[in-house]
């Protein structure tokens, strides 16, 4: 009578051993679908660049540059926060919502009086599925020793170069 006993509780152990993983496997599978239809919902981010190369930029000249952001998701894209990791670098970004299909611009300005290489993050916080993102501005600044006027540099990424000596 105790084997039989003892048998039973080893059947009933293994088998319910069984059912939950299976138990788990069919929850996990239902949590991977319901997070794909929940993805497939959310708004989602696509930039137009991820980095922007400032190239060469002459001391005080035009640290601006702009990122395109479009709302490739099915629900209102609402950005929260655009943090840059240092103070020099001061990104603007809309309040609004971005719904989808629509695209916004984020506006970012690098104080180009700091002399020396520039490597600088910006990270956006949304309700977006691939949220947070992470932009990056990068290039050197130079010291404008000539005093030579500053215009675009187009192969550059637009920033600001001397003008070449004539």
């Amino acid at each position: 009578m105790k084997k039989l006993i003892v048998i039973l509780s080893f059947v009933m152990a293994a088998t319910s051993v069984a059912f939950a993983q299976d138990a788990t496997a069919v929850k996990t599978d239902s949590q991977n679908t319901n997070e794909v239809i929940k993805k497939s919902h959310a708004p989602y981010m696509e930039f137009d660049k991820m980095i922007h190369d400032y190239g060469i930029i002459m001391e005080n000249g035009d640290g601006g540059c702009e990122f395109t952001l479009t709302n490739t998701g099915k629900e209102p894209l609402i950005l929260s926060d655009c943090k840059s990791s240092c103070g020099c670098t001061v990104p603007e970004w809309t309040k609004a919502p971005v719904l989808p299909g629509q695209s916004t611009v984020i506006k970012v300005q690098y104080k180009t009086s700091r002399i020396g290489p520039i490597n600088k993050s910006i990270t956006i916080t949304s309700n977006a599925s691939n949220s947070p993102q992470t932009i990056r501005i990068k290039g050197e600044v130079r010291k404008n020793t000539d005093n030579q006027p500053i215009k675009n540099n187009v192969e550059g990424g637009a920033s600001p170069v001397a003008a070449p000596n004539k």
